[in-house]
């Protein structure tokens, strides 16, 4: 690069050296970073591994299979979301199953069959036929209850027992299924959970949480810790915005119908 030397007197050459000495230092200044345009957070969520909380076990996926009618046309699908292993005691078994009604809203087929999978204590894949015994019937009572033909030993997964009252805003929750986003969830076949997230809102049949949860988590288990350290089934993942809010129904507003199934 021509070298830059101050002058009294400036002629034609020296003018040319000046502005090429600008030039070059506005071509050797920094140039600010440019925003990606994306969200930058951090993800609260973990992936289940043999290190997560031992309860997350009994929760599992859940595909049904439903279809749907427009136009003079049948269009069939298969719906993935999740559901979980749940009991009333300490047997040495369990059949019952929770997920959400929005799930089996296009199961019209019987004789195909939903299915639920989960991973036992020795991470063998463990998969059982389920079908529906009663559900709230809408959104605005966003659950089911389902029955496997086999049940699962407690040998290889120990159920949920269920919160005896309802979830506590003053104690935290966490919030576990197969979200079906591209990231953790790896389109639905990771399980992931997130830990201590709170009760934002209470309604009678509905409550709001900040817990992060996507697609294919609906039907996912709410979780409570007692105060001994026992998880409690506290409720059934309905809805989210993928971001900070996700709404649940809780276990009380549909226990009288849970209790006549449960063994």
């Amino acid at each position: 690069m021509p070298e830059c030397r101050k002058s009294s007197r400036i002629d034609p050459q020296a003018k040319y050296l000046i502005v090429l000495c600008l030039v070059a230092g506005v071509l050797l200044l920094p140039v600010p970073a440019r925003s990606s345009g994306q969200d930058t957070a951090i993800d609260p969520r973990e992936i289940y591994s043999n290190q997560a909380p031992r309860w997350l076990r009994a929760v599992g996926k859940l595909q049904v299979p439903g279809s749907t009618y427009a136009n003079g046309r049948r269009s069939h699908l298969l719906e993935d979301c999740s559901a979980s292993l749940v009991t009333g005691n300490t047997s040495s078994e369990a059949d019952i199953i929770i997920t959400a009604w929005h799930c089996l809203e296009n199961y019209n087929d019987l004789s195909r069959p939903i299915l639920f999978a989960l991973v036992s204590g020795q991470n063998q894949q463990l998969e059982r036929e389920a079908y529906r015994l009663v559900d709230g019937g809408g959104m605005h009572a966003d659950w089911a209850i389902l029955r496997l033909r086999v049940p699962i030993a407690a040998a290889d997964v120990i159920p949920l027992l269920i919160h005896p009252q309802r979830a506590t805003p003053i104690t935290s929750i966490s919030m576990a299924g197969y979200s079906r986003d591209s990231a953790m969830g790896d389109y639905g076949n990771h399980l992931t959970y997130h830990p201590n997230c709170l009760i934002t809102a209470t309604r009678p049949t509905v409550n709001d949480s900040n817990c992060l949860a996507y697609k294919g988590a609906s039907g996912g288990a709410v979780v409570q810790l007692s105060g001994t350290g026992t998880p409690w089934f506290s409720g059934v993942i309905s809805e989210g915005d993928s971001a900070g809010l996700s709404r649940f129904v809780p276990v009380a507003v549909f226990r009288n119908a849970l209790n006549l199934h449960l063994k």
